[in-house]
């Protein structure tokens, strides 16, 4: 292993971890340069395991022979800087979780058709933008039964770093792309579609209609503005979660998790 102690904010092949934008270490025009960061021991084992390559460490020194051992033991000959708590905090701009970050190449998006093919359960996130919310989305779409996630192109990307990191590395577990057509296009894929949303002619989540879909799509949208408008009337079903002490809806991501449980194939 190539471990390379810093003591300078400038050390080169650091800008990985400080000065590249999201936008810039997902490299649109050309994604299969594309990088992103994986935060915290938990989450990077967990993109090691689904086979995710890194292409960097950064570790605080004393996890070099701690937390960081087995994954300095897994990821090969790669650059692995380690330097203070302190220094890598000013490095960065934030105090590293657990004191490890990953530097991850990024995989060509697959095609929606492979996605969805057999898919029983996909939940579309659409133009939900922060990235808390994306996160936990992924974290109970694994482990609520969901088989695929769908996004518009307005929504957060889930390897956002922040994004990864509440979703405790679920977007390595869940198979995601992007949807570039109409959400109505699902219906091309065999998936009949509920939208979530608060309508006066929208049924309940326990509505058992719901219950006998073989294969169902979940529209989540924005908790300011909800989902758009022809979203809702392209869709099979307008769903709502029903409420109790006047309270109109729910957070986003609690209104994910609420419907995927009751939504679980059977």
């Amino acid at each position: 292993m190539a471990v390379i102690e810093i003591t300078s904010l400038e050390h080169e092949g650091l800008e990985v971890f400080s000065t590249l934008t999201e936008a810039q270490l997902r490299m649109e025009l050309e994604p299969e340069r594309g990088l992103f960061i994986a935060e915290s021991p938990k989450v990077i084992r967990v993109a090691l395991d689904a086979g995710w390559e890194p292409t960097a460490l950064l570790c605080e020194r004393r996890h070099i022979d701690g937390d960081a051992r087995d994954i300095i033991e897994r990821v090969g000959d790669i650059p692995i800087y380690t330097g203070s708590r302190e220094l890598l905090a000013r490095l960065t701009g934030y105090t590293l979780t657990r004191g490890v970050l990953c530097a991850m190449r990024r995989r060509p998006m697959p095609p929606v058709e492979a996605v969805v093919k057999d898919a029983r359960r996909v939940v579309v996130i659409e133009a939900v933008t922060d990235t808390t919310n994306i996160g936990a989305i992924f974290r109970s779409a694994a482990a609520l039964g969901i088989d695929a996630v769908l996004l518009t192109r307005d929504a957060c990307d889930p390897l956002n770093r922040r994004a990864v990191r509440v979703s405790m590395g679920s977007v390595f577990l869940v198979p995601w792309t992007w949807l570039d057509a109409p959400i109505s296009s699902l219906h091309d894929y065999g998936l009949r579609t509920a939208a979530m949303a608060l309508c006066d002619d929208s049924i309940g989540l326990n509505d058992p209609r719901l219950l006998e879909e073989q294969r169902l799509a979940i529209i989540m949208g924005t908790e300011g503005d909800g989902l758009r408008p022809q979203t809702i009337s392209e869709a099979d079903y307008t769903v709502k979660i029903p409420m109790a002490h006047g309270v109109d809806s729910l957070n986003v991501a609690a209104a994910a998790a609420v419907a995927f449980w009751q939504l679980r194939a059977k």
